[in-house]
């Protein structure tokens, strides 16, 4: 059994020692502990510290090309190089290196496919309160919209089986954690939380820039995420919004009408006539977006097996 631990890394010289010398040399039930970093485009001495450290390997971008892209490329290297589970953690050394056996744990005793770490927000210090609090309403939102109960959606701090790795698909620029769990909860893949610690604050966040565009970004990931998987679903709730508004003007236009007064309200007419149309319309491209949602699960279902042909095949040459 293979652990790989990956570290995404961008400018991280600083803290980068720190984090790698809080990993685990050892895990029972695990027979080999390798370490990969992805360097995504750093100006800084990253890669070097990286390497004296002694990581296995080293992933390079010459460019940022951000969270969600590093996250993925990490994953396929950890998968060519042979992991039997991968864990994902932070270059701050915002996680306990420690309660990596809590999140492989569940894995290797086959109860789960991805592992999530729950840190305890309400008593991590810098966290602001607004930032808790959205941290909270950020999770129950995903948890809707995956019909999961991750109680800690945004935490980067995960395993992965080697099958789960391997039916992953990211397509935001932003950050994973997110779509992956929504994806995961709506193809039912085995999920669970485990309570993990965090280490004091060694720099702050470079994820977002403000906490209305942490917000902004983070809704436009989850409802983009939902259109994906729940695509009838989705466009169906809005056109039936829509259709209703309008049936119901339609009605009240029809009452001013039978009761002699009805002259005096065609905009409300013409106003149903368009709100019915819309929901017609809107109902109509959910049923054409739900036809292509099928066609993709057919293609990730291919494109499952021929990661598996390529990556085993891999892992049977080293």
């Amino acid at each position: 059994m293979k652990l790989i631990i990956q570290v995404p890394c961008y400018n991280e010289a600083q803290t980068l020692e720190i984090a790698l010398n809080h990993l685990p040399k050892h895990i029972d039930g695990i027979d080999e502990i390798e370490y990969l970093i992805i360097n995504d485009g750093s100006r800084d001495d990253t890669v070097k510290v990286a390497k004296n450290w002694g990581v296995n390997y080293v992933v390079n971008f010459r460019t940022n090309r951000g969270l969600a892209k590093g996250f993925m490329a990490g994953l396929d290297a950890c998968l060519r190089n042979g992991a039997d589970i991968i864990v994902n953690t932070d270059a701050d050394d915002q996680y306990c290196g420690d309660d990596i056996e809590k999140l492989v744990r569940p894995i290797l005793e086959e109860k789960a496919d991805i592992v999530i770490g729950e840190r305890p927000i309400d008593d991590t210090e810098h966290f602001s309160p607004l930032k808790k609090k959205l941290q909270h309403f950020g999770s129950w939102t995903v948890r809707v919209a995956s019909k999961s109960d991750i109680p800690d959606a945004p935490s980067g701090f995960r395993a992965y089986s080697r099958d789960a790795a391997m039916r992953l698909n990211v397509t935001n620029e932003y950050t994973y954690t997110l779509e992956t769990i929504i994806q995961a909860g709506r193809t039912r893949m085995a999920m669970e939380s485990v309570p993990i610690r965090t280490n004091p604050e060694l720099r702050k966040s470079r994820l977002f820039s403000s906490m209305f565009g942490y917000v902004k970004r983070s809704m436009v990931t989850i409802v983009r995420s939902f259109m994906m998987y729940k695509p009838l679903r989705f466009f169906l709730g809005i056109g039936s919004v829509l259709f209703l508004c309008g049936a119901l003007l339609g009605v009240r236009f029809l009452v001013y009408y039978a009761t002699g007064t009805g002259n005096g309200h065609v905009q409300s007419l013409i106003l149903a006539s368009i709100l019915m149309l819309m929901g017609f319309q809107t109902g109509v491209i959910g049923l054409l977006a739900d036809i292509i949602a099928a066609n993709r699960k057919i293609l990730e279902d291919v494109q499952y097996h021929a990661r598996k042909l390529d990556y085993d095949r891999e892992k049977e040459e080293k």
